[in-house]
C-alpha cells in the first residue's frame, strides 16, 4: 500500500512541474500590440529583414539587421519600443 502511495504522488507531482512548464508567458496577450504593428515599428527604427518575431517572457523578441549587423531585440508589447538591442554574436 505504501509502494501504491508513494507513485500517486510521484504521479502528482509530475503532473504539477507539467503544468508549471506551461504556464509559461511565451503567447502573445489579448492586449498586445499585434506582430505587423511591431514590425512596422522595427522598420521605422532603422531594422530591416526582420526574423523570429516571436513572445517570450513578456516582450515581443527577435532579430533583425540594423546599420549592418545582426542584431536582437525585446520590445515592450504594449508600446512597441525597443527595450533590448544587443549586436547577434552567433
Amino acid at each position: 500500500m505504501k509502494t501504491v502511495k508513494t507513485v500517486a504522488l510521484a504521479i502528482a507531482f509530475g503532473l504539477a512541474g507539467s503544468a508549471v512548464a506551461f504556464a509559461d508567458n511565451d503567447a502573445p496577450g489579448a492586449d498586445w500590440m499585434p506582430p505587423d504593428q511591431v514590425t512596422q515599428k522595427l522598420e521605422a527604427a532603422g531594422y530591416s529583414n526582420i526574423t523570429g518575431l516571436h513572445a517570450d517572457d513578456g516582450h515581443w523578441e527577435g532579430k533583425g539587421v540594423k546599420n549592418g549587423k545582426i542584431t536582437e531585440f525585446h520590445v515592450d508589447p504594449h508600446t512597441g519600443e525597443l527595450s533590448k538591442e544587443e549586436i547577434d554574436q552567433d
